[in-house]
């Protein structure tokens, strides 16, 4: 009997242990995956534990020779990793973590912090499956942040690990993609409806923004949108930047037909509040399963406008496009109505970005507390689940930043290694309360060495913008809440007479001899200068109130050090950019066990010790 007990009780007690370690298997299935290359031969599937920081991948490529894997930046391979695998003829497997000293040339790094989980061969496919930390202590490892990531693939014919660069590519993605949603538990009413321009012929133009007014699904009672994806000819995708959806007013009067978004007829402008949205690089996006698009209801809009970005830089003849938007909608209804607030600069020539700028950081700033007075009613609390961040071909870095009572709040949101040609909607890690009364502010950072004349804010791509769309619920009829900088103090701090037509001051500022010093002072001067917030709603009334931008105290980083979990730093309150607030990843085969108490440990090896004595 006393060794049946004594049994019991060493099970119990590794029941209740947590295991020290949290790495997926070598059979685990990854959540994610992305063919790398346009030909579909190299395949990539990934995962990761926001918890132990530690991210597995599996690189899948057609070849019997080595694979790599690895991230390096936006400029130059060079310093770059790639963790390097394969299989002998004679079966034996090597693995290797490295790092490119120059554009063709591998070396192996002194400290070996990639994890080798899984090395074959088939004669068809060589599949390579390892882990490593977001943050290693090793300098020639870069780390995986919640950036956008630009990940490094290169293989071989043969054994021997050398850069080839038709072999060689580079993908952006964001990594540590959060997914709040259940793709295999659609509903079982689902039904499909495409928001469309159909056959529309493309101007030779480098930039045309077409729009039309189409109506949303008829419904007899109210339904909620619970997913979107962009609807393009495979022909066309290079020439589709992005499609955003904007809900109308029902008391609009609405013009009939394709025409000019932003052009002789002002009517085809109307209707400013985005409902749903996509830019180039993005997939289908799928919200939150407590939260949908409303329609239906008498306060839900029944038109929409559809405008479709085409960028044509080659001036290409005679090419038709049926794009948009394809809808999902469900009467199963969520529990919440999704709402999206835009955020940013506004879309006009004050806004400037100096040539020649290595950096060069732009502002506009909103203030909630006029909301309620223009939603008419009282405003909730605005919980952010998630976020779209969009510049044009200048923007190199955004973020957006919470204020309460003076105070610097958080980073809601942020990517400081943007990539044009990667714009998607992105779930966060944790959701973001907005109270009414908090001030936002987003930056922007630009770089135009390669210009050699002002750039200025507009609808073209060679033009620029600085905007981030907030999806949040529940619902109000806030449709933007956008900064710009008083340009006669700007002006005058560069020196420059100043004119009461903010045009004229445009031509000053084109006509600046540009040289460090004075970009210094007019991102300083733009920075300084008192704002104007102009807040819209969804039924085209504006308002505007002023105030000034806040300063951002970036958080700080502690020094690297090693832990169980990891290389991490535990200093750090956000080192990966997600670390501060990890959440319950749904559906997650990742175990991720909870810290067990030490005095609860104690006790138990107390007790183990004293009923031994018993015994």
């Amino acid at each position: 009997m006393s060794c049946v007990l004594l049994f019991r009780l060493f099970l119990l007690l590794g029941l209740v242990i947590p295991s020290q370690g949290s790495r997926l298997g070598p059979t685990s299935p990854l959540r994610y995956s992305r063919f790398l290359d346009s030909s579909n031969i190299i395949f990539l599937r990934w995962d990761f534990d926001l918890q132990t920081e530690i991210i597995t991948f599996e690189l899948q490529v057609q070849t019997s020779g080595w694979v790599g894997l690895g991230i390096t930046n936006r400029y130059t391979n060079v310093g770059g990793d790639l963790v390097v695998g394969g299989v002998l003829p004679d079966g034996k497997v090597y693995f290797s973590d490295q790092h490119l000293v120059d554009e063709d040339t591998l070396e192996e790094d002194g400290s070996q912090d990639a994890e080798l989980l899984g090395l074959t061969e088939d004669g068809l496919y060589t599949t390579m499956r390892f882990s490593r930390p977001f943050r290693s202590c090793d300098p020639q490892d870069q780390d995986i942040t919640s950036d956008t990531m630009r990940v490094l693939t290169a293989y071989g014919l043969d054994d021997t690990p050398k850069l080839h660069r038709k072999r060689t590519f580079v993908k952006s993605i964001f990594l540590l993609q959060i997914f709040y949603h259940d793709d295999t538990d659609a509903p079982e009413d689902a039904i499909i409806y495409d928001l469309e321009i159909t056959d529309f012929l493309i101007p030779e133009a480098d930039t045309t923004y077409a729009c039309t007014f189409l109506p949303l699904p008829i419904v007899s009672k109210k339904h909620h949108i619970y997913k979107f994806e962009p609807k393009l000819l495979a022909h066309n995708e290079t020439m589709v930047h992005h499609i955003l959806v904007y809900a109308c007013g029902n008391a609009s009067t609405l013009p009939t037909g394709i025409d000019e978004c932003y052009g002789f007829d002002a009517a085809f402008s109307l209707c400013s509040q985005v409902i749903m949205g996509w830019a180039v690089g993005g997939l289908s996006y799928q919200l939150p399963d407590e939260v949908g698009i409303s329609i239906g209801t008498p306060l839900d809009p029944q038109w929409i406008r559809l405008e479709i970005h085409y960028s044509n830089f080659h001036n290409l003849p005679g090419i038709y496009d049926s794009s948009g938007i394809r809808l999902y909608y469900t009467s199963h209804l969520r529990k919440y109505d999704l709402g999206i607030l835009e955020l940013g600069v506004l879309t006009f020539p004050i806004h400037f970005i100096p040539p020649g700028a290595e950096s060069f950081k732009s502002y506009g700033l909103c203030k909630t507390d006029k909301f309620e007075e223009m939603n008419g009613a009282p405003v909730n609390d605005m919980i952010v689940a998630s976020y779209l961040l969009h510049t044009h071909l200048a923007g190199r870095a955004l973020r957006a930043v919470q204020y309460r009572n003076g105070k610097q709040l958080r980073t809601i949101c942020k990517d400081d290694s943007y990539d044009f040609s990667l714009q998607e909607t992105r779930d966060l890690p944790h959701l973001v309360d907005i109270k009414p009364g908090d001030e936002l502010l987003v930056e922007c950072n630009y770089q135009t060495l390669d210009r050699d004349s002002t750039t200025f804010g507009g609808i073209s791509t060679i033009n620029e913008m600085c905007l981030i769309f907030l999806f949040y619920y529940p619902r109000n009829n806030i449709s933007s809440c956008l900064g710009f900088p008083d340009i006669i103090y700007v002006a005058n701090e560069l020196g420059e007479e100043a004119s009461e037509n903010p045009m004229e001051n445009l031509i000053v500022l084109e006509n600046i001899d540009w040289t460090p010093e004075n970009i210094r002072k007019a991102e300083k001067a733009c920075k300084e200068a008192r704002q104007t917030v102009m807040i819209k709603t969804i039924n085209e009334l504006i308002e505007n109130t002023t105030g000034w931008i806040p300063d951002i105290t970036p958080a700080p980083r502690g020094p690297c050090l090693e832990s169980s979990g990891g290389k991490v730093e535990p200093q750090d309150k956000n080192p990966a950019g997600f670390r501060a607030a990890p959440v319950a990843l749904p559906h997650s085969n990742m175990a991720t066990p909870a810290a067990f108490p030490l005095a609860a440990l104690l006790w138990l090896h107390g007790a183990l010790l004293w009923l031994l004595v018993i015994l």
